[in-house]
């Protein structure tokens, strides 16, 4: 892997580093912000996908410096959109966790034919986070519906 390359990884994993990093802020204000019956299970899922979020950005951060780069900083876009309803706050979800995969499939076409470590990572995290999408898209349908919520 030649600097230039190694220059777009880095930028590439920031990049997911702070995307993470916003999940968990999200994820967090999420499960404050969930009311009603079903209060506790909801809670308990979307702190769990803070944790996640938080190893992701861990994750990435780490090859970053293993490619010799410097961590991020920063926090990527945080939108309020005031909108606490769970299926509000599902399908803020699935926009959000769209663009993370979006993140991991530019690594994977960077990475492709030049890094085994980081195009098997962003294959493993593209995996999880297509089945994170799909548990989403289930949460989002009404009972009985088979077709996915968002075509």
């Amino acid at each position: 892997m030649n600097d230039e390359q190694k220059q777009r990884a880095v930028e590439i994993l920031n990049n997911i580093m702070e995307l993470e990093l916003a999940g968990v802020v999200r994820y967090t204000h999420y499960s404050l912000m969930v009311y009603g019956y079903n209060r506790i299970p909801i809670v308990s899922w979307l702190k769990g996908n803070a944790d996640e979020s938080l190893a992701h950005a861990h994750k990435a951060g780490e090859l970053v410096t293993l490619l010799g780069g410097h961590p991020s900083l920063k926090i990527g876009p945080l939108l309020e959109t005031a909108k606490h309803d769970i299926g509000d706050i599902l399908r803020e979800s699935l926009e959000h966790e769209k663009t993370a995969i979006a993140a991991y499939f530019e690594l994977l076409n960077t990475a492709e034919g030049i890094s085994v470590l980081l195009e098997e990572y962003a294959r493993d995290m593209i995996v999880g986070e297509e089945l994170h999408l799909d548990e989403v898209n289930k949460m989002l349908r009404k009972p009985g519906e088979v077709q996915p919520f968002d075509l």
